[in-house]
């Protein structure tokens, strides 16, 4: 008997789908790893990030400076209003 294969895509995408460019820039990330949490407002200074560097701009390399999760682990959070 044959097997159907069902398209399957390796991995888990955070709530932003990897397309980091559908977020706005003042978006809080968190890592579904470990929990760490990428503000902004606040950059990275274990990645030298500055800070105001955007989710989206973070160069390809960049992974959590806790976990070393890659960037599409991340979630969005969802700020109280």
């Amino acid at each position: 008997m044959g097997r159907s294969i069902v398209n399957f895509v390796p991995g888990f995408e955070g709530s932003y789908l990897g397309d980091a460019s559908r977020l706005p820039a003042s978006a809080r990330l968190e890592c579904k790893i470990c929990w760490w949490v990428y503000d902004p407002a606040q950059g990275d200074p274990v990645w030298q990030i500055d800070p105001g560097t955007a989710f989206s701009a973070l160069p390809a390399h960049w992974r959590c400076p806790q976990c070393d999760g890659a960037a599409e682990q991340f979630m969005v959070l969802r700020d109280a209003a």
